[in-house]
Order: structure tokens, then C-alpha cells, then sequence
């Protein structure tokens, strides 16, 4: 297996969060370097301990938990915009590594719901609070 099948099949386990909680700028540099041998599997606090463990199963390394330093394993969340009190900054929508938010400069912004990966990063990004978390419809 070549270094990027093995780096496609390592981001297939991923969750796509592009979160970087990995210490990575998103799922796919944590990929290439898990491939590289420069990162280990337990990096991903969205993917959890069966993510861990599935990583570990690919690589043929011994298994372990997540690292819980890097942040908290939760159900799987989307953005939503509370409406009344969006004013149209836009920085949701640079901070989002997805493109799941839409709106105009000093227009109300939305999230699409099928694009959204719950990353949270849009979340410190707004300057009114306007962004809650809520779980993902199945």
C-alpha cells in the first residue's frame, strides 16, 4: 500500500470535523502524518476511542484511548444561528473550515445543516453569542 492509499484510508476513518483539536489544520494533515509514522492515532477527541481504535487497526499499531487532553468526545452537534440576534458580521462564516455557513455582510448568516461537522470553531468566533450547538438529526 502506497503512502496515500494508506493516508485516504486513514481520512475515511476520520470524522471530518476539521476541527483541529489533532493539532492539525484539519483531517487530512492528520492522515498524511499518522501515514508518515509523525503522529499517533490517539489525537482525535470527535472520533473518540472506537476512531482511535480503528486507526490503530489500519496502521497495525497496538490500540489506546483518545487523549482527553485535547478536548471532549461528544454526540455528534450542528451550528445553528440563533436569527433575532445574528448581525452579519461574517466572522462565523471565516471561521467555519466547511463552508456551511451562508450570509451577507450585515445580513442575518445559517448554517446548512448537511454541511455543518460540529467543529465549534465558529462558536468563540461570534462577537454575540448568537451560535448554539445542538445534536446532529440523524
Amino acid at each position: 500500500m502506497t503512502d496515500l492509499d494508506l493516508t485516504e484510508r486513514l481520512d475515511r476513518i476520520l470524522p471530518q470535523t476539521q476541527c483541529g483539536q489533532c493539532g492539525f489544520a484539519g483531517c487530512r494533515p492528520y492522515a498524511e502524518a499518522m501515514a508518515a509514522g509523525e503522529a499517533d492515532v490517539d489525537r482525535c477527541p470527535p472520533g473518540g476511542d472506537a476512531g482511535a481504535r480503528a486507526l490503530a487497526r489500519l496502521l497495525g499499531v497496538q490500540a489506546r484511548p483518545y487523549d482527553r487532553t485535547r478536548g471532549e468526545h461528544k454526540p455528534a452537534l450542528v451550528a445553528v444561528i440563533v436569527e433575532a440576534d445574528c448581525i452579519g458580521c461574517t466572522k462565523c462564516i471565516q471561521a467555519c473550515p466547511v463552508d456551511a455557513i451562508i450570509g451577507a455582510s450585515k445580513h442575518m448568516h445559517t448554517v446548512i445543516e448537511p454541511l455543518c461537522t460540529g467543529c465549534e470553531l465558529c462558536v468563540p468566533a461570534c462577537p454575540v453569542d448568537c451560535i448554539e450547538l445542538v445534536p446532529a438529526t440523524p
